[in-house]
């Protein structure tokens, strides 16, 4: 005995399984359990091949979206401590715009030579470009001197 359920979604009660099978066949369909552990078992009478067919293609773009969406993939912005104004603007437009995409920023702020001095230039510029992106992003990773380099991650809001 199974529960069956028509094409449209109507239920057409419960009935022998030879009955639903032989109803299924005159309708040129399948007869497909659907719940096998309900009491009695649930079988629905559709094109199990048609089924199959959408359920692949669904998967398939499911895993192209999932392609478009960045997942984890990182994205770095370097500046240096003496940069001008026009080019931190530049800097951190684009900054805003990997994080409006979905990606994580690195943000580096990098040293040449006698630079390393004055570590405190490049904490205030990289607070400077961290105060322009606050409302796109959450600091994930502290900024800290690591070698010549001050190291900043971010990754952008989430949009709940």
């Amino acid at each position: 005995m199974v529960r069956v359920i028509d094409p449209d979604g109507k239920q057409l009660g419960i009935m022998p399984t030879r009955k639903a099978l032989e109803l299924a066949y005159s309708m040129g369909l399948d007869l497909v359990e659907v719940a096998p552990n309900a009491n009695p078992p649930v079988a629905r009478i559709m094109d199990y091949g048609k089924f199959i067919y959408l359920e692949r293609k669904k998967k398939r773009e499911a895993k192209k979206e999932a392609k478009k969406r960045p997942s984890g993939e990182v994205k770095e912005m370097e500046v240096r401590p003496n940069i001008s104004p026009h080019d931190l603007a530049v800097k951190t437009r684009k900054i805003r715009e990997f994080l409006e995409d979905g990606y994580k920023v690195k943000i580096r702020v990098f040293f040449k030579g006698r630079e390393i001095v004055h570590p405190e230039k490049g904490y205030e510029v990289l607070q400077a470009v961290l105060d322009q992106i606050q409302d796109l992003s959450v600091i994930e990773v502290q900024p800290k001197l690591d070698g010549r380099n001050i190291i900043c991650l971010v990754r952008p809001v989430r949009k709940d």
